[in-house]
């Protein structure tokens, strides 16, 4: 039996009880990945969509960009620590109640396999001006690094396997979009540092994962070993990414 499509499993409610977990614990992206994001635009008023906790949109914001974060719930925008360069409103990203036209740079920072991509695609070329940019990221954890992985065989075993494991990048609708030209892929090497804590609550923000129960119990077990298995002499492990963005251009 087909797993059903992400958008169909109430993601505007899912991360309700993750927001204090989610802002402390969720890596940010690195500088190289929001440099070539921006490159080559000229101060671009940006909409960062699925904008969470805030942690893409204080990055924009800390360049010195306007930027407008739609997040569809409100325990996670609570969470969000003010920015003076963010304005927060509640909406979601199918639709977004922007102004035509009215924005640079559309992003979506580990949020885009939680829309339903066609409708959201098409409302992100209502928003853009013409010439105006797309880019779609997320952090990819790095399978080749033993330490993530086996933390990532942890999350699957205590997820049942749920499918957002492994359909995190949901890239082909803009590479096939008609009003979307120039896609292409960049990736970028990433590392969070985490300790036990750390640890512990990168789990916990995951939607997907258990928060009591035996799979819960037998996590907290996996994740203890795991700490003890890889930490080094200051007491940290360190989860390795390749984060990803997918980039396009409105078609001229």
């Amino acid at each position: 039996m087909l797993n059903p499509p992400l958008h169909r499993l109430d993601p505007l409610n899912r991360f309700s009880d993750r927001a204090s977990d989610y802002v402390k614990y969720r890596p940010s992206y690195p500088d190289t990945a929001i440099d070539a994001i921006l490159s080559g635009l000229d101060h671009p008023i940006v909409a960062d969509i699925g904008a969470g906790t805030g942690i893409s949109s204080r990055l924009l914001g800390d360049r010195g960009l306007q930027v407008i974060a739609i997040e569809p719930n409100q325990a996670m925008s609570d969470a969000a620590e003010p920015h003076p360069n963010v304005q927060y409103q509640q909406a979601t990203a199918e639709r977004t109640e922007l102004p035509d036209h009215s924005v640079d740079l559309v992003t979506c920072f580990q949020a885009f396999h939680w829309f339903e991509p066609e409708t959201t695609l098409n409302e992100f070329h209502r928003i853009l001006k013409p010439n105006g940019r797309v880019a779609l990221v997320w952090n990819n954890r790095d399978l080749s690094d033993p330490f993530t992985q086996d933390y990532g065989e942890s999350l699957k075993q205590a997820s049942n396997k749920h499918p957002a494991l492994d359909r995190m990048i949901v890239s082909e609708p803009l590479f096939q979009h008609p009003q979307f030209q120039n896609a292409r892929e960049l990736v970028f090497p990433s590392e969070q540092a985490l300790d036990y804590e750390g640890l512990l609550g990168s789990s916990n923000s995951r939607s997907y994962v258990p928060r009591s129960g035996a799979a819960y119990e037998q996590l907290l077990q996996d994740l203890e070993r795991l700490y003890q298995q890889y930490a080094d002499q200051n007491g940290l492990v360190y989860m390795q990414y390749h984060t990803k963005a997918i980039v396009a251009e409105v078609r001229s």
